[in-house]
């Protein structure tokens, strides 16, 4: 038990009990009784409430780091080994490097569409190492690096962005939008919010499995924006009452595309809302990848036992622009980002700690930079050389039997292939680039 790390679950200090389970209570006036239906005590002060902790104060932060990679006081460091910090060091540093090259991937119109993880390395890290590796994963658009944790390959990750035959997806999703069954990573969606309530689905069916049954849980990120969508409450009400063990992972980094959080919602965040649905709640600093990690190593646990939801909000800053879509700095200050980078780098606040042990050295950085980048190039130079999917493949995979309007599209399809595929020079190079036969099949 991480005895340093505060859950909430009440929002007002004093408690009664009723039928076995903790309630929150304004000041214990309970000798006029309790409501018979909410086992609320009656009182004969009005008093108005607007905070969960009580006296009105913010909700905490949970911290193990300083920003200068020191053990805060009180706090307690997980016992990890230097290979275990090595290794949460050096995935950490690979999503940058992946996401710097495939950014200029996509200004050089090598591949369509790209989102960053910048600046929020540690809350995924830290996240994706405090999780089972069968635990199920229903991600927004910025948590990569839990594949790369759960050993996918850069390949892999190659194969999506560029939509090549070796996509499991076939080509067919957005990049960025991974998936994968091997590594328990539900297939990402770009509506917000929609994987809130499949999680809560998810979580149901792991509770419903007696080979899965308090052993894994179903684990689902999403951004602070994400939880203005009515899918969030869906979500919670849900895994709360049915209720189902699923790990809601909230990131706070400041911005939903261009709207900054003050406007998004005028309460304490989004740790907030936790007890009103009465689930256990906590709330970490997201650029210290220990805290990360010991915070969802205990929510996982509570989930578990409990078997219903736990929420975590993981306070960070989105450092890069929302997608290569947008231009962040024509609705924040191009110094405040600036600044951030310099104070509050959770990669540079975690190699800190690790030089301090005597773990890492200027040496090794250099080294880990020049491999890491090499290997990132060596893996989409090959990605642009595989093939596309082949043109069928448009077609398959959903319906078991294919419906008309399916079958119209295939067929306007065949009929534009037929008068232009050979004759047309551009659609002549794309059909050359694909996978099996050039798309003549559907034209024959």
């Amino acid at each position: 038990m991480l005895h340093s790390l505060s859950f909430t679950y009440s929002s007002l200090l004093t408690r009664a009990c009723s039928n076995g389970r903790t309630l929150s209570t304004l000041p214990a006036f309970t000798s006029l009784g309790c409501l018979p239906t909410t086992h609320s005590p009656v009182v004969s002060k009005l008093a108005f409430f607007n905070s969960v902790t009580g006296d009105g104060s913010k909700i905490p932060n949970y911290r193990v780091l300083d920003t200068l990679g020191v053990p805060v006081e009180g706090a307690e460091v997980p016992e990890i080994s230097k290979q275990f910090a090595r290794r949460l060091y050096e995935t950490m540093q690979l999503l940058p490097t992946l996401d710097d090259i495939l950014c200029s991937g996509q200004r050089q119109g090598r591949i369509p569409f790209y989102a960053t993880s910048y600046g929020e390395e540690a809350t995924v890290i830290g996240s994706a190492a405090a999780l089972a590796d069968d635990d199920e994963v229903l991600s927004q658009y910025r948590e990569t690096g839990v594949l790369l944790w759960r050993g996918f390959s850069l390949d892999g990750i190659m194969a999506q962005v560029f939509g090549n035959h070796e996509d499991s997806g076939k080509g067919r999703q957005i990049a960025v939008h991974y998936s994968s069954k091997q590594h328990h990573f539900h297939t990402i969606s770009s509506p917000l919010a929609t994987q809130i309530p499949q999680a809560a689905g998810v979580g149901f069916a792991l509770k419903r499995d007696p080979a899965r049954r308090s052993k894994n849980v179903a684990c689902v990120f999403f951004g602070e924006g994400a939880a203005s969508e009515g899918d969030f409450h869906a979500g919670m009400l849900f895994a709360s009452t049915v209720p189902s063990p699923t790990l809601l992972l909230a990131r706070n980094n400041g911005f939903a595309i261009s709207t900054p959080n003050s406007q998004q919602f005028y309460g304490d965040g989004i740790s907030a809302r936790g007890p009103g649905y009465g689930v256990d709640t906590v709330r970490v600093d997201g650029n210290d990848v220990l805290a990360v990690m010991n915070a969802v190593k205990e929510a996982r646990r509570r989930c578990l036992e409990g078997g219903r939801a736990v929420l975590v909000e993981m306070m960070t800053y989105r450092v890069s622009h929302h997608s290569t879509s947008d231009d962040s700095y024509a609705y924040r200050e191009r110094q405040e980002v600036e600044d951030r980078k310099k104070n509050d780098n959770p990669i540079a606040r975690f190699r800190l700690f690790m030089e301090s042990r005597g773990w890492w050295n200027e040496t090794e950085e250099e080294e880990l930079a020049l491999r890491l980048r090499r290997d990132v190039i060596k893996a989409l130079k090959r990605a642009e050389t595989v093939k596309k999917p082949d043109l069928e493949d448009m077609f398959t995979d959903v319906y078991a039997e294919e419906p008309w309007n399916i079958k119209e599209q295939r067929e306007e399809l065949m009929a534009l292939l037929k008068k232009y595929g050979q004759v047309w020079e551009p659609w002549q190079n794309e059909l050359r680039a694909l996978e099996k036969d050039g798309g003549k099949k559907l034209s024959e």
